[in-house]
């Protein structure tokens, strides 16, 4: 739903029924008496809201300072300040600080306020459809870097333990396709693209480093209880029979879910480590609030594994 109200804020209630008469014939009002009542609206109808409009002088807090809130959390939208001419300097600070988009003088002339209504309804609609697209872009390229880092994991995993690489990471998929792994975390006003390729080039030379590690600390397999032992003493996670139980659902998905520009930790290429160092050899279940690794064959890979892997991590909701 697109936002299409109008709130207006005046302690004076003749001009807010007055405000609301001559307004709600392109747009519906939503009116409030004082700054901190406005807030509230905001808080709770935000989403409705496609343009402010606020009077200054008001006991208690002024306008501006609604304008200021408005501003900080709810940039979608369109903020305006009426005010008499005696106080235009408001005004004029109110524009210059980059508070409204237009200044409406008082008393109001019809068809000024309404034309210039219309124009922040305009541009609130434009604000969304800006906002919508850009939330499908986000969506898109979150997708995309989750099935990339996918890709360079089984790459890495080939490099460090060349053989069993498609088995170990094929279970590191499911393993997270289970704990519901959501898309990594990006902020595109931050990232371009040259530094968002080089931050993920170093991370991967991190994941390397710290799987070599844990693979030369794992030492030689000798059978499946030291193999629990080993990956119980890793996670720090409970050894519970012939199973491994887990409560931090990051851990087996961190090295796909983890924002852009995060440092990637020891622990979270241990799980990792540890499937290659078993060949791939287990199993991860949903048990309660909790997750149980058990030890299992894989079976033969269909050839197409990874492409679905990327596609099914890709498409679920995110929970992590």
């Amino acid at each position: 739903m697109k936002p299409d109200k109008i709130l207006y804020v005046d302690d004076e209630a003749m001009a807010l029924k007055y405000f609301e008469r001559l307004v709600s014939p392109i747009a519906p009002v939503i009116t409030a008496t004082s700054v901190e009542e406005g807030k509230v609206v905001l808080r709770d109808r935000a989403a409705e809201i496609a343009v402010l409009v606020t009077d200054q002088r008001m006991p208690g807090a002024y306008g501006n300072e609604l304008l200021r809130h408005a501003r900080m959390y709810h940039p979608h939208i369109v903020r305006m300040l009426t005010t008499a001419y005696s106080e235009l300097g408001d005004a004029i600070e109110a524009i210059n600080t980059g508070e409204i988009f237009r200044y409406i003088s008082k008393p109001w002339s019809l068809e000024a306020m309404r034309a210039d209504l219309r124009n922040a309804l305009e541009l609130a609609s434009l604000r969304s459809e800006r906002d919508e697209l850009l939330r499908d872009k986000l969506l898109a390229q979150q997708n995309q870097l989750l099935a990339a880092r996918l890709g360079s994991l089984l790459m890495i995993c080939a490099a460090v333990q060349p053989g069993s690489q498609e088995t170990a990471l094929h279970q590191f998929a499911q393993a997270a396709l289970v704990c519901k792994s959501r898309e990594p975390q990006l902020d595109w006003h931050r990232w371009e693209h040259a530094d968002l390729l080089q931050a993920e080039a170093q991370r991967g030379v991190a994941i390397a480093d710290h799987v070599r590690h844990w693979l030369k600390a794992f030492g030689l397999r000798s059978d499946d209880g030291q193999a629990l032992s080993v990956l119980a003493a890793a996670l720090q996670a409970e050894l519970k029979g012939a199973s491994v139980i887990v409560r931090d659902p990051a851990l087996f998905s961190g090295l796909l879910t983890a924002p852009a520009g995060q440092v990637v930790t020891d622990a979270q290429c241990a799980w990792l480590a540890w499937l290659l160092w078993q060949e791939g050899f287990a199993r991860v279940e949903s048990e309660g609030d909790a997750w149980k690794v058990t030890l299992a064959a894989t079976g033969v890979l269909p050839g197409d594994w990874l492409a679905d892997a990327m596609e099914r991590l890709g498409h679920q909701p995110g929970k992590n």
